[in-house]
């Protein structure tokens, strides 16, 4: 119950870098790659997320063939 708790206030941590200004004067911004940069944020983003479910059912699986025995 305890790693859901984290694995949920994990999830929501992202939902903070939005609540900063944006600033027009940026060097991305203005040469037009902010897309790229947001996609491979988020990219990276979800493979972490993806990896970090992963690694979690896997710990139950095993947590229950421990128990198992």
């Amino acid at each position: 119950m305890k790693n859901r708790i984290y694995t949920s206030l994990f999830l929501l941590l992202p939902f903070a870098a939005f609540a900063q200004e944006i600033q027009s004067n940026d060097y991305f911004g203005n040469i037009g790659k902010i897309y790229v940069v947001a996609a491979v944020m988020l990219l990276l983003f979800g493979t972490m997320i993806a990896f970090m479910i992963y690694l979690e059912r896997k710990l139950d699986r095993l947590e229950e063939l421990m128990n198992d025995d």
